[in-house]
């Protein structure tokens, strides 16, 4: 049975042997052209080399300062919060089961936005003061974890 195995007619075509002769269509130089960088022993060019030119990387204008230690907040105002209705819990996955936030693993951060329900329970990483303002002058309190 598995001696009778073999891939479909023309899957697989046989190796082609260069620097064999001229019969066999890559003869003396191989493929690689006459001359040049390209025909050299360990040839190694790199996918953005442009012969030479001013490379596209270089040529393109930059802008700005990118900070590396920049930290993206996921960010949910106190209005999107009413939908907890007053006196619950509220905490970062129960955000994400809301979809008011992505559950990406950024930190959360309440802006002051809108109206806060009463009796909130807030537990996230950031609350901006006046939210926290907010919050507490409703009957609620906040946790930063």
């Amino acid at each position: 049975m598995l001696n009778e195995l073999s891939p479909n007619p023309g899957s697989r075509s046989p190796r082609k042997r260069v620097g064999r002769g001229p019969g066999s269509g890559k003869g003396k130089t191989c493929g690689t052209g006459v001359k040049g960088q390209g025909t050299r022993s360990g040839k190694k060019i790199k996918p953005w080399f442009e012969g030479g030119q001013m490379p596209l990387y270089q040529r393109v204008p930059k802008k700005g300062f990118q900070n590396r230690f920049r930290v993206e907040n996921e960010v949910v105002n106190l209005a999107a919060l009413a939908v907890f209705g007053d006196n619950a819990e509220v905490d970062v996955q129960a955000m994400v089961e809301k979809g008011l936030v992505r559950g990406s693993g950024k930190p959360v951060k309440v802006l002051a936005e809108g109206d806060a329900p009463s009796g909130l329970k807030l537990k996230v990483n950031k609350v901006s003061a006046s939210a926290q303002a907010k919050i507490e002058a409703a009957g609620g309190s906040v946790e930063k974890i």
